[in-house]
């Protein structure tokens, strides 16, 4: 069939490219066409008494006769005023005479014709498409359908065997109209059922107008294809598509199995639930178990298609899987395989137990696909979906499909569980390394909250720790460490044990801080890591002696201040670099603190907002600190209510808060002299300490008192000189304090029993229940203390 453009004239024959020459019985031309004579240019009269192997620019191929005439073939032919011509050719003898007939076309021609009689063969052998050539009439002339008319008077509406969805014959009929007279294609426009592809309601309609005969069209072809194969492959590949990513992003197991069955319902089927293994939501492995018997299974989520609620009669949200027998559809479950259903085959698998089947088969349930959630060898759980509603069963297509999203399923359950796992495991080790949450100690009462990052995050570095400190002082510290995982938590325990043994060593917060970074610096070496082991930290000392804290930070937010009369300050530290960094120096800040007052430290992670203002973020934290942190007021309750309101989102990093509400030690009980560097004050100082401690009704300390008191202002007059200052403290314990200036290290020694001094630092040790040693920018402190009810001492033991 020929093909011209609208508006071209008259539409071409078939034949209209066939030149014709007749030869006699020599392969002499005695009949020449006009149709020869366009095509190489040669009239008759110049051709006609020739042989017409003078045509022939070369040697014909192809086959000859015994007249030596070419029979067929190809070969180049001599055109009048043009270069040669490519033809095909065909000779065949005429009857009964013995001249022959030769048939000649351009060669591509020739070509188009064969590529065009395959391409009809080919459409109308096809089972799938409905092939049909239309007339000007619309009456079919053409078509692979041979199941109704296919005559010249047929009309268009028999193509279509019944009532489409949504379009009629008519509007077919219109279709193709519209086609005929504007040459404008349809494709694909048309949803209805052909008759040669019965029982399907997923065909589609295309058509385009092959050409026009002056003017007006000459025909339509209309392809109807069958497109539900396509559409199932569409709907399949969009459903894994949309399970894995709606539940590739979670790592809740819950919410992996909640979001899988409304994925699949009612895209899928009508009904679906998930089953799984008692120990998978909190992280550990189910058991490995073959046949039935007690699964330790509970139903994990569930959905059904409308409004309507789940069936009373089904497993309810959270109920045990019965006790089920042995099977061999159950042992394929178990094996990872996906098996169809229906009432019967869930019969067989319970042994007809009624009211088992009834647990699992919901009203109605006609077909069914049950396919486990298998990964890594384990069986988490597993899938089931029911069709009550919709007509089509479950074939085996849909229980490869479904196996498919359960296999994807159970990847992402799978991860889910393992982060559980290791989620709980970290996040239990963190919280071991963090001291007791509440204390209280003489210079204050402590509250310390730890709040892991939301799911989906790994657990971070976050810690607050609480030391105290001789002379009733307190060390309050919060820091974070850079990193997720079990790596940030094991740092944050390396770097929480540093700070308190440089605590002990009663060095101040910058020196601390000085030595913090430098074992920081250490850890990055011993990790052969190519960046620093980041992590901030705020390191404070409360001395309720004099009412000061003492401040230094390396890179950690500040501070806040809740005073008595509920007005709040940002304490203003200089902040120095994160640990790690080295090679600049911290700064100390020094506050004086109210009695009462309480001092927050925190994280980052209670101030980080959406926008990064964190300025914005230490306001509202000092709002809700004002609110929450008056006088009376539990520091357990408030800090749990302050961290509550972030528990209620997803955030995104860990947060550690520390409260401390600060105490004053009264006047009343301290007690100070200062003495020159003369022997003869040693007798002064025991007199003055005996007084004071009668004066407490502490009478009974007197004696072990005076030993400690004698034996530091000695060693202090003999190897530092003056003055030597002398304080008493009193609160659940009493402290002597000896100040002198010298910066000389105090060494216990035992001497021996030859030895006339030595003794003095030993029997200090010995009457005291810790002593030690501080140094100030000028000099040193050497304090003991003694519990306020004396145990017995056995002084015979000393000498």
């Amino acid at each position: 069939m020929g093909g011209t453009t609208a508006g071209a004239g008259r539409a071409p024959h078939a034949t209209a490219d066939v030149a014709t020459a007749v030869l006699d019985a020599r392969g002499v031309v005695v009949r020449w066409s006009e149709a020869a004579a366009e095509l190489l240019g040669w009239t008759a009269e110049e051709v006609c008494g020739r042989p017409v192997r003078d045509l022939f620019a070369g040697e014909p191929a192809g086959e000859t006769d015994e007249t030596r005439i070419p029979t067929d073939g190809r070969a180049q032919l001599r055109r009048r005023s043009a270069d040669p011509v490519d033809v095909t050719y065909r000779v065949v003898r005429l009857q009964p005479s013995a001249d022959h007939l030769m048939l000649l076309a351009p060669t591509q021609r020739v070509v188009d014709w064969e590529q065009g009689a395959h391409l009809l063969a080919g459409l109308l052998s096809q089972d799938r498409i409905a092939f049909r050539v239309h007339d000007a009439n619309l009456n079919i002339v053409l078509s692979n359908v041979h199941s109704g008319p296919s005559g010249a008077g047929s009309s268009v509406v028999h193509s279509v065997t019944g009532p489409a969805p949504r379009t009629s014959a008519r509007d077919v009929e219109a279709a193709l109209r519209r086609v005929l007279e504007t040459g404008v294609p349809l494709v694909g426009d048309y949803l209805g059922t052909t008759a040669r592809i019965p029982q399907r309601e997923e065909v589609s309609l295309s058509a385009f107008r092959t050409g026009v005969d002056q003017g007006a069209p000459v025909e339509v072809v209309a392809l109807y294809l069958d497109t539900l194969g396509q559409q199932r492959v569409r709907r399949d590949l969009a459903l894994l598509h949309r399970t894995a990513t709606r539940i590739g992003g979670s790592l809740d197991v819950t919410r992996v199995v909640r979001d899988l069955v409304d994925i699949l319902v009612p895209a899928f089927g009508d009904l679906a639930w998930v089953d799984l293994a008692d120990a998978v939501p909190g992280g550990d492995e189910p058991p490995r178990l073959a046949g039935g018997g007690e699964l330790h299974v509970h139903r994990a989520a569930m959905a059904s298609a409308g409004d309507d609620p789940w069936p009373a009669g089904l497993l309810q949200l959270g109920q045990q899987v019965p006790r089920v027998p042995t099977s061999t559809t159950l042992r394929a479950v178990q094996e990872g395989r996906a098996v169809i259903l229906n009432r019967a085959v869930v019969s067989d698998v319970l042994d007809g137990d009624e009211s088992l089947v009834r647990m699992f088969v919901p009203e109605g349930g006609h077909s069914g696909v049950w396919a486990p959630l298998f990964a890594r060898g384990l069986v988490l759980g597993n899938l089931t979906v029911w069709r009550t509603d919709q007509q089509d069963p479950y074939d085996e297509r849909d229980a490869d499909l479904l196996a498919e999203i359960a296999s994807l399923a159970a990847l992402s359950v799978d991860n889910a569980r393992r982060y559980t796992r290791e989620r709980r495991s970290v996040l239990a080790l963190q919280q071991r390394l963090l001291p007791r949450p509440v204390g209280d100690h003489p210079g204050a009462e402590t509250a310390g909250h730890y709040l892991p990052a939301g799911e989906g995050t790994e657990i971070s570095g976050d810690w607050y720790d609480v030391v105290p400190l001789p002379s009733f002082r307190v060390a309050l510290v919060v820091g974070d460490v850079a990193g997720h995982g079990l790596y940030a938590t094991a740092t944050m325990g390396r770097l929480r044990t540093a700070v308190r043994t440089l605590a002990d060593l009663e060095l101040d917060p910058v020196e601390l801080l000085t030595h913090l970074d430098d074992r920081v610096q250490q850890l990055t070496r011993e990790a052969d890591l190519d960046s620093p082991v980041g992590a901030t930290c705020l390191y404070a000392v409360h001395d309720p002696v004099t009412g000061r804290c003492a401040l230094a930070s390396a890179g950690h937010p500040p501070p806040v201040v809740i005073r008595p009369d509920g007005t709040t300050e940002v304490i203003g530290v200089a902040p120095g670099p994160p640990l790690g960094v080295g090679g600049m120096p911290f700064e100390m800040t020094v506050v004086d603190l109210e009695p009462g007052s309480v001092l927050a430290l925190y994280t980052d992670g209670l101030i980080e907002r959406e926008d990064g203002d964190l300025d914005a973020g230490v306001r509202t934290l000092a709002e809700d600190l004002a609110r929450l942190c008056g006088p009376g007021r539990s520091l357990d309750e408030a800090g749990r209510a302050l961290v509550s309101r972030f528990g209620e989102t997803a955030h995104r990093d860990d947060a550690a808060l520390l409260l401390a509400r600060v105490r004053a030690i009264p006047a009343d009980d301290m007690a100070h002299w200062e003495f020159d560097a003369d022997p003869a004050v040693v007798a002064t100082a025991r007199r003055a300490a005996a007084e004071q401690l009668d004066a407490w009704g502490l009478a009974e300390m007197a004696f072990t008192t005076e030993l400690i008191v004698s034996e530091l202002i000695t060693n202090a007059v003999r190897y530092a000189g003056g003055p030597v200052s002398l304080r008493l403290i009193r609160d659940g314990a009493l402290v002597c304090e000896i100040t002198d200036p010298s910066n000389t290290q105090p060494r216990l020694r035992r001497a021996r029993w030859t030895d006339e001094g030595g003794r003095g630092l030993f029997l200090v040790a010995q009457l005291s229940t810790r002593w030690g040693c501080r140094y100030g920018r000028q000099g040193k402190t050497i304090w003991a203390e003694q519990p306020l009810t004396p145990e017995p001492v056995d002084f015979a033991s000393l000498i």
